[in-house]
């Protein structure tokens, strides 16, 4: 007796070869949004230098300082990270400038947290406002959003 042929044929070797492709060229973007995304939330978790100083200022003087020598902070270009190239406190607001190793899709671009207090409350604990975020009812935020990252990298907490 004959025994038909074990196997595949090169043509379905190629048509499934053929789908692997397409669905990992699909793929391709998303992911890099994410790395992209993950190296924004990282970089975040540096403004924690400059947050405590912001917010002991408005607590102490009902007042926000104006700039990195005002909250007692180095000069921007002395706080960095993997991908932050400078920090910088304006008006309260805390600006993250993306550099060093970071993405050449955020290289250079800036990310902003802005504090949002209780006017006539010190006593209310200072929120932080993260890019085009709106601000929390009963609160107003201080400073100017500097944000430029693309919309698709910012966390979602943040847009």
């Amino acid at each position: 007796m004959n025994r038909p042929d074990r196997g595949f044929t090169l043509i379905e070797v190629m048509v499934v070869l053929a789908i692997l492709v397409v669905l990992a060229a699909m793929a391709t973007p998303s992911i890099h949004i994410k790395l992209v995304r993950d190296q924004v939330v990282e970089a975040a978790k540096l403004a924690d230098v400059a947050k405590a100083p912001v917010a002991q200022a408005w607590a102490v003087k009902r007042e926000l300082p104006a700039d990195n020598e005002a909250a007692g902070l180095p000069s921007a270009d002395k706080i960095v990270s993997t991908w932050v190239s400078s920090v910088s406190v304006e008006g309260g607001a805390i600006h993250l400038t993306f550099g060093n190793q970071a993405s050449a899709a955020i290289r250079g671009r800036r990310l902003t947290l802005r504090p949002a207090v209780v006017d006539d409350a010190p006593v209310v604990p200072v929120s932080w406002v993260c890019g085009h975020a709106s601000t929390p009812d009963k609160m107003s935020s201080k400073g100017i959003d500097r944000t430029d990252l693309d919309a698709k990298f910012l966390p979602s907490n943040c847009r």
